[in-house]
């Protein structure tokens, strides 16, 4: 009989020990996001800024796509008047006969730039959004109560030990003391 009750207190102690708390994990929602853009922020449960990741990709893609088409116009006008190419429809050809040649240079070098750097500014966003959901996972289960608080207190301290007349008072000193709760 005490052998059963002591196995059945050893398998409710492993249950306890299994059924422990999950932490929440930053390896995890850094993964996530890093696969899908905003997961990781659901997986922290910061639903709000999944609209904010995707707002900003989406953004940083119509200006690359745009600056990527101004590109390929120019670029076409320009092989069009060097006669490179010879089948382009008539808004590349009014392009080719209203600017000089090296305006076109100018143009499609001014374009590619700008389609460059917002290619470089979309990863850029996507590395933001990887770090948000690594940082976001780490303060997780941080208590932020509402019992922040900061006491400043005159201090005096007296010291009893031995003195150079024997036991007694010693030093005495005086301050301020602080004490920060969180």
């Amino acid at each position: 009989m005490a052998q059963e009750e002591t196995q059945q207190a050893t398998s409710a102690q492993e249950q306890d020990e299994t059924s422990v708390i999950k932490k929440h994990n930053p390896k995890k929602a850094t993964i996530y996001s890093a696969v899908l853009p905003g997961l990781g922020q659901a997986y922290n449960k910061k639903y709000w800024k999944i609209p904010i990741v995707y707002a900003g990709i989406g953004t940083i893609f119509y200006i690359a796509d745009m600056n990527g088409d101004y590109y390929r116009d120019y670029r076409d006008a320009f092989d069009y008047q060097a006669g490179l190419k010879t089948d382009v429809n008539e808004e590349i050809q009014s392009l080719a006969n209203r600017y000089s040649s090296t305006s076109l240079i100018s143009l499609r070098d001014y374009y590619r730039r700008n389609m460059e750097l917002s290619w470089i500014i979309m990863a850029v966003w996507y590395g933001v959004n990887i770090i948000d959901a690594c940082v976001d996972a780490h303060f997780f289960e941080y208590d932020i109560g509402d019992d922040l608080s900061l006491k400043v207190e005159p201090m005096i301290r007296t010291n009893y030990g031995e003195t150079a007349y024997g036991y007694g008072y010693g030093k005495c000193s005086t301050g301020v003391s602080l004490k920060l709760k969180f």
